[in-house]
């Protein structure tokens, strides 16, 4: 039975009630498992390999295509996933009784940090802490104060920011890349248009939507001179009319402690509705975490 709080609830979300009861039905019911019958493969046609000579063909074709300035293309990039499961291991170290690496991913964290991308903007913030780098606590046996150095509010704060704009990549000849960094380079590279203009679209969080517009500005002067691309970057939310209810294990509604309906995101595929909204003649639709650095892109962009 539905109150008076959750009928503005709905209202607020863009959500029907028979959308709300068709969601509870569906949980109810269940959802059956996709029936599969090979794996994709070369000999079945799951998966096309084009020969040297097709891809070459290929490449004049879209390079035809973009030089077209009236054709729209548009690279769009879902960029509101945390990384707080990346991080779960040394989440468990930093709760956990031992003061010291007790487990592979640890050990691994550690013998590697002296490499991570990160690593400046860590030992910074260490400095400022504990007037301490990484190195230093380390060497003290200190390793709890270096993870929550990049995982805590006091710190970097990597455990509640999106992937989108954690350091990804690190590079001799110039500072370290975010992914979102990554994506505005690869944009350049392959859907450049003869004007130079270069369009992306990428779907935040609200709460970190302030912090992708503020890197947009500096990322895109930056990348813009050095790929002489006019960067048109935009941004939108996940609707809330594609929230899912939460319910309880005999199907009813799952309320919290004050009494309010419980609605989670949708996944990926909620984000159709943005890319509805998107006008352009091809999109290029790409994750946040699936770019690569400079020395492997030329697996991703061919020339």
């Amino acid at each position: 039975m539905l109150n008076e709080q959750d009928y503005m609830l709905l209202a607020a979300k863009g959500i029907t009630e028979q959308q709300l009861n068709q969601q509870l039905a569906d949980l109810r019911a269940g959802f059956p498992f996709l029936e599969l019958s090979a794996a994709a493969s070369l000999e079945n046609g799951g998966i096309y390999a084009p020969t040297p000579e097709v891809r070459k063909a290929y490449l004049r074709a879209w390079q035809d295509y973009v030089s077209n300035v009236e054709h729209e293309v548009v690279k769009f990039v879902p960029a509101s996933g945390a990384a707080s499961r990346m991080f779960k291991d040394l989440y468990a170290f930093l709760d956990g009784e031992s003061d010291i690496p007790d487990t592979d991913f640890v050990k691994i964290f550690f013998e590697n940090l002296p490499h991570a991308a990160f690593l400046q903007d860590l030992d910074c913030k260490l400095e400022e802490l504990h007037g301490k780098s990484s190195a230093q606590l380390v060497e003290e046996g200190d390793f709890k104060s270096v993870v929550a150095g990049l995982l805590g509010t006091r710190g970097l704060n990597y455990g509640r920011l999106p992937k989108g704009l954690l350091k990804f990549h690190r590079y001799e000849s110039e500072s370290s890349r975010t992914p979102f960094e990554e994506h505005l380079v690869e944009g350049a590279l392959y859907a450049k248009n003869a004007e130079g203009k270069v369009q992306l679209h990428f779907t935040v969080s609200p709460e970190h939507r302030s912090l992708f517009e503020t890197l947009a500005s500096t990322a895109s002067k930056k990348f813009g001179e050095l790929y002489k691309a006019q960067y048109e970057i935009s941004f939108s939310e996940q609707k809330s009319s594609t929230d899912t209810i939460a319910a309880n294990a005999d199907g009813t509604p799952f309320r919290n402690a004050d009494g309010s309906l419980l609605f989670r995101p949708g996944g990926h595929g909620a984000l159709i509705e943005n890319l509805n909204d998107i006008d352009a003649d091809v999109i290029f639709v790409k994750t946040i975490d699936n770019v690569s650095p400079d020395s492997l892109k030329a697996q991703t962009v061919e020339k």
